[in-house]
């Protein structure tokens, strides 16, 4: 029984800009070590279990069943209309299951938790579309991300420490804006402008990264850094990316699932899914 409790490269020199599958819930765990007070004793960062969502008798998830696993690289891919949207917001509590169960570690009850409060716990979403503060420097996005006290006279009275422009110069190195760091974000290409999103995310230091659609629009110089990006991150932060493009997928990805008709389709390597008559004839095409 559950118990809820009360509630890291501007690019140089590459890049320079300036049953369902997936129930094996212990398996699936990496048995890496979340940031303190979440508790993965399973190694599992992420279960949801029988989960479905209906809009006006329209089922977009039916019966789903997904389980990440503390520090994992999860691509979630699928045809339009498969459910993937739905997926992050059921995760991020924008829409609340019809039915099913949703746990972020072993004690985290995301069905009863408000956006706010899923975002705190550790979970962090960015959208395909990126969203900065455009006439603010790189630096000031960052510094405004941080995981503070956001009140209007904390934030009057705030003072930067050491600690904290120490964790700003890392980020800005981890996505390679450090050159940039007081141009505005709003001069940025929207590749940059995708690497400052994700940079602001890890100031807020998630445990778990929803990542949708984040190479799209992006050059293929900025698509491979987004790669070593992604693949550095993994093991520091668990990440589920939605994304299209098989390169890239091909690029990163530990385990793909693939999602149909709000249901899981097929699971494993990327060579298993695409190896797989289902997933051939209702997405990948002969």
């Amino acid at each position: 029984m559950r118990v809820t409790p009360v509630p890291e490269f501007m690019l140089e020199p590459a890049y320079d800009p300036n049953s369902d599958a997936g129930t094996g819930r212990d398996a699936l765990g990496l048995g890496q070590v979340a940031q303190q007070g979440l508790d993965v004793r399973h190694g599992t960062i992420l279960t949801l279990e029988d989960i479905s969502v209906s809009f006006d008798g329209f089922k977009a998830l039916n019966d789903l069943n997904l389980y990440i696993g503390v520090g994992e690289l999860r691509c979630i891919i699928g045809p339009n209309g498969a459910g993937k949207t739905t997926l992050m917001d059921v995760i991020t509590g924008k829409t609340r299951p019809n039915a099913g169960k949703a746990w972020f570690g072993e004690t985290l009850d995301l069905t009863r938790m408000s956006e706010v409060a899923i975002a705190q716990a550790g979970i962090g979403r960015k959208f395909q579309k990126p969203t900065v503060f455009e006439a603010l420097s790189v630096f000031e996005n960052l510094e405004l991300a941080q995981k503070t006290d956001k009140s209007v006279w904390a934030s009057l009275r705030a003072r930067l420490s050491g600690e904290q422009k120490d964790r700003i110069d890392e980020v800005l190195a981890t996505i390679k804006l450090d050159v940039s760091r007081h141009r505005p974000a709003g001069l940025l290409s929207h590749g940059q402008k995708q690497f400052l999103e994700i940079g602001m995310l890890l100031m807020q230091d998630p445990q778990l990264l929803l990542l949708d659609e984040p190479v799209a629009g992006m050059t293929d110089a900025e698509t491979e850094f987004t790669a070593e990006l992604f693949k550095h991150l993994k093991g520091q932060h668990s990440l589920m990316v939605v994304e299209h493009d098989m390169g890239f997928v091909g690029s990163i990805a530990d385990h793909v699932t693939v999602l149909h008709q709000g249901h899981v389709l097929a699971e494993g390597s990327l060579a298993e899914v695409q190896a797989d008559e289902r997933v051939i004839e209702v997405y990948l095409g002969r």
